[in-house]
């Protein structure tokens, strides 16, 4: 369960009118994702109000490189919000951004913010002209890079994290002895060694600039507590929301692209909806109970075959989770939604607040030749 904190339902996601409908909402939990600019949502968000702040903005790289990828050779091009403006435009952006995010920072709250050589020194030169308090810089290094196809450069194996308190004034919070015990009982360093994102979590779909699950768990279990409000406001496809809602923080997130904002929504919603099927068999299925070893059967040229199946059974299933209870609260069998839906708004739980519905398809086969 999360812990109380001074953001509150009735203060924090009502009273404020200037902001658009979010793109997903679950008061229970308070994860918000805004669909729109961060620089025209974060002065609508309240002032001082969020505890920690993770933030992985355009990198300004995507300008006709080129780079490896599963080992061909690809172009750099990331999107249109990717691609540098001048040198000049790109800090001016940099700098509204920080600043906007440091208007909504509780006064000992911190802000995280991941970047290569490309936009990495901008992000921290505004800090320093905002008068942010520069913590550490973390030097994240990434197993098995891609080669650097020129063979004029190092290979580019690392990006930097910069952590920053508010102000001077700050008294940032750190959980000093989880990270000791996280690392053998040892201080942690500034060199974290993690691996990219692992294939489940790019099962709903990719993003050209993922971040792994790991390293925003130990950034969040660093900075911050069960309770805390998170800021992501470059959300992507939704790693900092997957990491605040694993380790019971409430999340904000802002994200530009409605593409990414569906496939933030989707890892979400895969968090929080889990299901559990139990087949279980009171009677054998032969029909009529014999030793044989059907495993053991065999082609006339001695190879074993794939045996032929019979759908005997096929059963579609809608289970409707509850907004407040978490739970299945209906569950019918119907052969499309709008049908499941009629059937639900029909039945004694009509009046319920339905979060999500889950489907469910089952076929039964029966071996029926060699």
């Amino acid at each position: 369960m999360l812990k109380a904190s001074n953001v509150t339902p009735n203060t924090s996601w009502n009273n404020w009118p200037q902001l658009p409908a979010p793109a997903f909402d679950d008061p229970a939990l308070q994860i918000r994702i805004y669909q729109g600019d961060c620089l025209e949502i974060l002065p609508a968000l309240p002032e001082e109000s969020v505890d920690l702040i993770f933030a992985d903005p355009p990198y300004f790289l995507s300008n006709g490189g080129i780079t490896c990828h599963a080992g061909r050779m690809v172009r750099v091009d990331k999107g249109d919000w990717d691609r540098s403006r001048g040198a000049d435009a790109n800090h001016e952006f940099n700098r509204a951004w920080l600043a906007a995010c440091q208007r909504v920072l509780k006064p000992n709250g911190t802000i995280w913010v991941s970047g290569t050589r490309h936009v990495i020194y901008s992000v921290g030169f505004a800090m320093q002209q905002l008068g942010f308090k520069l913590l550490n810089d973390i030097t994240w290094v990434k197993p098995n890079p891609p080669p650097n196809l020129s063979c004029r450069y190092f290979t580019h194996a690392t990006e930097t994290i910069l952590w920053a308190a508010k102000s001077d004034r700050s008294r940032h919070k750190f959980n000093y002895r989880l990270m000791r015990q996280l690392n053998g009982g040892r201080q942690m360093k500034s060199v974290w060694t993690i691996p990219p994102p692992e294939p489940w979590e790019k099962r709903f779909g990719k993003h050209p600039t993922q971040k792994p699950v790991a390293l925003l768990e130990r950034i969040l279990l660093a900075a911050s507590d069960e309770g805390d409000l998170v800021l992501d406001p470059f959300l992507g496809s939704g790693t900092t929301a997957v990491a605040a809602l694993r380790l019971s923080r409430m999340v904000w997130a802002i994200e530009q692209s409605g593409d990414c904002a569906d496939l933030a929504q989707r890892r979400i919603v895969a968090e929080l909806v889990q299901v559990d099927l139990f087949v279980c068999c009171t009677k054998g299925l032969d029909l009529v109970p014999r030793p044989v070893d059907r495993s053991r059967s065999r082609t006339r040229h001695g190879m074993t075959s794939r045996p032929l199946t019979k759908l005997m059974q096929q059963e579609r299933m809608f289970y409707f989770v509850g907004t407040d209870e978490r739970e299945v609260i209906f569950s019918v069998t119907a052969r499309t939604m709008e049908e499941a839906w009629e059937r639900f708004r029909n039945s004694p739980k009509a009046g319920k607040d339905i979060f999500c519905v889950i489907k469910t398809e089952t076929e039964i086969y029966l071996a029926v030749g060699k």
